[in-house]
């Protein structure tokens, strides 16, 4: 593929620095429109969600007080197929965050090819404070009170920031129990006992390598022995460190919440991954010297894989990234402004919309699997999803080739234009 020449930066660049989620993802959003030059009717259906709700959600705790908590399920868009997206929890969920993060769904369902729309759903709460009865009883409320307008054929939730199968089995138990029959569709990242797909669990941490793989074939560099830095020791940061070990690269850092670990001769994945379950943090593991996520974001490295939250890397500390490659695991880890940096470096990019679509593809063939009563087995899954990923990394290095920039705004380009087409093609109604 030609390397990109310059960046793309619309009149809309702000001359500052905005870290609402929202906004970057407008903005975002705002590029891609300028490299198609869309009709500013599709522009400003696009750049808006078609559907928010907000939800009260009382719920009995452990104490015997009543606690009110709120949600939110957002839609996107739709015109591609039903609505899909995961729901987290986290006491920093706000509007914004889930409008942004339907918003990034969208896209990425577009970016891969599949018949999906983009979801969204949160609650603002902290689960490491909550028991699990307390967790189950507002899953449930929360459940039932998106339930007007969620559905398999309509919007599809998923696990995201600590929400996990076997919440995805009370939503799916609760939706079923108010329309009278089972529905196991109504949700994917389900048990496998509940009519989960084989491989779902590893399938965003499988296309997050399957990515870092094409794009070391793009810069030359052999994946083996390459040096990783993980941030973000969670489900897909630590599946990814176990992934890339397997073929032969060599972790040298990786982190959590509270601090990362480093060391330059490699880290097991598998004694990381004992030591946390152990003591709930990688930080002091044996063999390893404590480091910042800051400390870890500005390490020298062949890959860099963000698999936390959003805003990682900034105007603040673009300059300071030594990575050669980032993968981007996380959704928006990048924002605007230091994606024009690194791209002035050098560093190549692979955008979070294209990086991490490994879940959302899977939760696909989930829906399939369900829709059809029928189940693929483990290898199936795998083989489909690295044929996607394969595809779609194809597909939007060339988009960025074409409009001489760079994977970030190719791959808008490349997802804003097929959802374009098709709400362009289904027209308004009435």
């Amino acid at each position: 593929m030609a390397t990109v020449t310059r960046p793309v930066i619309p009149p809309r660049m702000p001359p500052r620095e905005d870290l609402n989620p929202f906004h970057i993802a407008q903005l975002q959003f705002d590029m891609a429109a300028e490299l198609l030059k869309l009709e500013n009717g599709v522009r400003q259906i696009l750049r808006v969600p078609r559907r928010i709700l907000e939800v009260s959600l009382p719920v009995e705790m452990d104490n015997g007080q009543t606690k009110i908590f709120t949600g939110y399920r957002v839609q996107h868009n739709v015109a591609r197929g039903p609505a899909k997206g995961g729901i987290r929890y986290h006491p920093n969920v706000s509007l914004d965050e889930v409008k942004a993060l339907a918003a990034w769904m969208t896209w990425k369902t577009a970016a891969v090819n599949i018949p999906f729309g983009g979801g969204k759903g949160g609650v603002i709460c902290d689960p490491k404070r909550m028991s699990k009865g307390e967790i189950e009883r507002m899953t449930r409320r929360y459940a039932y009170e998106i339930l007007p307008i969620i559905g398999p054929e309509s919007d599809i939730p998923a696990p995201d920031v600590y929400t996990d199968a076997q919440t995805m089995a009370w939503i799916m138990d609760t939706y079923s129990i108010m329309v009278g029959h089972s529905v196991p569709g109504v949700v994917t990242g389900k048990p496998i006992s509940l009519g989960g797909s084989e491989g779902r669990n590893e399938a965003t941490s499988r296309g997050v390598v399957v990515i870092a793989e094409e794009a070391c074939k793009q810069k030359k560099i052999p994946l083996r022995n390459a040096s990783v830095a993980i941030q973000g020791f969670g489900n897909v940061g630590g599946i990814a460190c176990r992934l890339f070990a397997e073929r032969k690269a060599k972790i040298v850092a990786i982190s959590d919440s509270r601090g990362g670990a480093y060391n330059a001769r490699g880290i097991d994945p598998l004694r990381a991954q004992r030591y946390k379950d152990r003591t709930g943090t990688v930080v002091g593991m044996p063999g390893t010297s404590r480091i910042t996520n800051d400390d870890l974001l500005t390490l020298k490295c062949d890959i860099l894989v963000p698999s936390a939250l959003e805003n990682v890397i900034t105007l603040a500390n673009a300059d300071q990234i030594k990575a050669r490659i980032i993968v981007e695991a996380a959704n928006g880890p990048t924002t605007p402004h230091a994606d024009e940096i690194l791209h002035r470096k050098g560093t190549y990019l692979v955008p979070d919309i294209l990086a991490n679509a490994g879940g959302v593809t899977v939760s696909y063939f989930e829906w399939v699997q369900n829709q059809q009563g029928y189940s693929w087995t483990e290898s199936d899954v795998n083989a489909k999803l690295e044929a996607v990923m394969r595809r779609a990394f194809a597909e939007v290095a060339g988009s960025a080739q074409k409009h001489r920039t760079h994977l970030r705004h190719g791959a808008y380009a490349l997802a804003v234009g097929r959802v374009a087409e098709a709400t362009a093609t289904r027209g308004l109604f009435p």
